[in-house]
């Protein structure tokens, strides 16, 4: 028999989980990104993130955190995005994330099947001669994926049948001029982030680019065999998303729904069902939590793609007649959070040395909202380097 749970102690308990009742300590910058890790696009959204959850969020102390001390990673994880995480966390998202099977690895990279089946090719034979090649090629260097692209897509044709090279070298479907090799090798880089060869180093202006990881990294990489690692990758989602149900979390991770039983029958004895309108679970040892969790306060500005409205179940969190709103809109905004409720979206654009922030709010703000969404505000405009911000609330 299921426990009984109301959709306010759902959203009261993942606020909680996700430290967005209260700031964390800036000491706990690291911990604050290992609760599920953070996605980081559009670039610049993780440092957003991390801001709605840890007082005193300072760019150069991110950076620090991936450049220098190394206790940050940066790496393509759930659903083919981009990721920050604790890098003593890095076995379970990469090695958590990747699906056992070829098919549920092709799902993950959509859009490369058509590719494969033109060069009569498995995806893990492709996988297979990338990771043979890219030591060769990255080895003491810092690759954009273009340029690493390009360098690998040559090197592996040299090493293709003559007919099976022709294909590989005919433009491919992703970009003009592109070669279908190419394109492939582009999907094939991000299952190489999750088998711990590659991942991202500091950005360089506008440019990502990649290094070995083994060369990367000062320490070794913790060895955590890949049912651990998803079971503790799991146990992460319920912890932040939970109350959920099978088909929500395969959403999340970027699975199909039956391949995601990989990693919930891993904790089958771990979990308790609840009913709050639908069926779902949570981890047996979070539900005193979720029965008795703290009354949600305070203002935070979420950034597009925020943790927090990444759950599957959007309409838990997202009153229905707003949905369309958040993520319906072409260019998905941000989002306002007070009290508990998301209550509108936020848009910022640079004048000059200055931001421009538009808050679009579903019911009429306060005034003390209003004067707090400002100062919200002024710490997001630090964090993109701007002077100063311009706030416009508007009623919807």
């Amino acid at each position: 028999m299921s426990v009984k749970v109301t959709r306010d102690e759902v959203i009261a308990y993942r606020l909680e989980a996700q430290n967005l009742n209260r700031r964390l300590d800036k000491r706990s910058l690291v911990a604050a990104t290992g609760v599920c890790g953070v996605q980081n696009s559009p670039p610049g959204s993780a440092l957003l993130a991390l801001n709605a959850r840890v007082s005193d969020v300072a760019r150069e102390a991110v950076n620090t955190a991936i450049s220098e001390h190394k206790s940050l990673l940066q790496s393509w994880s759930m659903r083919g995005a981009p990721f920050f995480f604790p890098t003593s966390d890095l076995p379970v998202f990469t090695t958590g994330v990747l699906p056992p099977t070829e098919d549920g690895r092709r799902h993950l990279i959509l859009g490369v099947e058509a590719s494969l089946e033109k060069l009569e090719m498995s995806l893990a034979e492709v996988v297979d001669r990338t990771r043979d090649t890219i030591g060769s090629v990255l080895s003491g260097r810092r690759l954009t994926v273009n340029d690493l692209g390009a360098e690998m897509t040559e090197l592996i044709a040299r090493e293709l049948p003559k007919k099976k090279r022709a294909d590989w070298e005919r433009e491919g479907p992703y970009a003009k001029g592109q070669p279908l090799g190419e394109g492939v090798v582009h999907f094939c880089l991000r299952i190489l982030t999750l088998q711990q060869v590659i991942c991202f180093a500091p950005r360089d202006g506008k440019k990502a680019p990649f290094v070995l990881l083994d060369e990367w990294l000062d320490t070794d990489v913790p060895d955590v065999a890949p049912e651990d690692a998803r079971a503790e990758l799991l146990r992460r989602y319920l912890h932040a998303y939970g109350p959920s149900t099978r088909g929500d979390f395969a959403s999340w991770l970027g699975v199909r729904a039956r391949e995601g039983e990989a990693w919930w029958d891993l904790l089958e004895n771990e979990m308790t069902e609840v009913d709050y309108g639908r069926r779902a679970w949570v981890l047996t040892e979070d539900l005193d939590a979720l029965q008795s969790p703290p009354t949600p306060a305070g203002v935070r500005l979420l950034p597009p793609r925020d943790p927090y409205i990444q759950g599957r179940d959007r309409e838990t969190i997202i009153d229905k007649q707003f949905h369309r709103d958040v993520f319906k809109t072409v260019g998905e905004p941000g989002t306002v959070l007070v009290d508990g409720r998301i209550v509108g979206t936020w848009r910022a654009r640079k004048k000059g040395k200055n931001l421009h922030m538009s808050v679009t709010s579903f019911d009429r703000l306060s005034a003390r909202s209003k004067k707090v969404v400002e100062a919200e505000a002024e710490k997001v405009a630090i964090l993109r380097g701007a002077a100063a911000v311009e706030v416009d609330v508007d009623s919807a």
